[in-house]
C-alpha cells in the first residue's frame, strides 16, 4: 500500500480551494490556516511526514462543503438561528462528498475522510455528526478540532471580533477533556513556543500567498 502523497494532489487542492475562495474568502483562508497548523501540530507530536500530509490536506478540505450552503446562511453577518445552524452542520459531510470521487480511487484521499467527517466531534460525545467520544474519534479529527476552533476564535467575523491567543488558550484548557483531547491540548499549547518557519513548498503556505 502506498504511503506517498499523489503528485497531482497539490493541483487538486489548488483547484478546489480557489473555487472556495471565489464564494467565501474567509472560509478559504481559514482552511489554509487550519491545514498549516494541523500539520505543524502533527510534526510537534512526532507524526511522520506522510501523516503530517494527511493532517495538512484534511485541514485544507475540512470546510470545503460550505460552498454548498446557501449564501444567506454562509455569509450571514449575524449569529445563525437554530434551523440555519442545522443546515450549516451538514458542511462536514458535504466536504466528504466533494472529495469522495477521489477517495474511491486513491488511498491518500481516502485517509483524509476521518478528519474531515469528524472534526466537530467532542471528547464527551456531544459533538456531531455521530456523537463519537474519546479515542473513538480519529486522531486527525481530534487535532483538527483544536486548530479549527483556535483559528475560528482568533479571527474576526462580521458579527464578532477575534479573540486574543491568551483567551483562546484559556478556552482550550477550560474545555479540555470535554470538547478537546487533554493530551493534544497540552501539546498544542507547548507547540506555540516552538513555532518555526514552514517550507514554502507546503501547499497550504502556497495557497495562503495567493492574492
Amino acid at each position: 500500500m502506498s504511503s506517498e502523497v499523489p503528485k497531482w494532489a497539490e493541483s487538486v487542492a489548488h483547484s478546489i480551494l480557489l473555487g472556495v475562495k471565489a464564494k467565501d474568502p474567509f472560509t478559504y483562508y481559514h482552511c489554509c490556516r487550519v491545514g498549516l497548523e494541523a500539520r505543524r501540530l502533527g510534526k510537534f507530536i512526532g507524526l511522520d511526514a506522510f501523516q503530517q500530509s494527511i493532517l495538512e490536506y484534511s485541514g485544507l478540505f475540512h470546510d470545503i462543503g460550505k460552498v454548498s450552503v446557501a449564501d444567506n446562511i454562509l455569509l450571514k453577518p449575524a449569529r445563525l438561528t437554530e434551523d440555519e445552524y442545522k443546515i450549516m452542520k451538514s458542511h462536514s459531510e458535504m466536504s466528504v462528498q466533494m472529495i469522495k470521487p477521489l477517495a474511491d480511487h486513491n488511498r491518500f484521499f481516502k485517509l483524509l475522510i476521518p478528519g474531515i467527517r469528524y472534526h466537530h466531534e467532542r471528547i464527551d460525545g456531544k459533538g456531531y455528526p455521530h456523537q463519537l467520544s474519546g479515542e473513538t474519534i480519529p486522531i486527525t479529527a481530534r487535532i483538527l478540532s483544536i486548530v479549527d476552533t483556535v483559528d475560528a476564535m482568533t479571527n474576526t467575523r462580521p458579527y464578532r471580533k477575534g479573540l486574543s491567543m491568551d483567551i483562546a488558550k484559556a478556552e482550550l484548557e477550560k474545555f479540555s477533556g470535554l470538547q478537546f483531547d487533554k493530551g493534544l491540548v497540552r501539546s498544542y499549547i507547548k507547540s506555540l513556543d516552538y513555532k518555526e518557519d514552514e517550507s514554502d513548498l507546503l501547499v497550504s503556505q502556497q495557497l495562503l500567498k495567493v492574492a
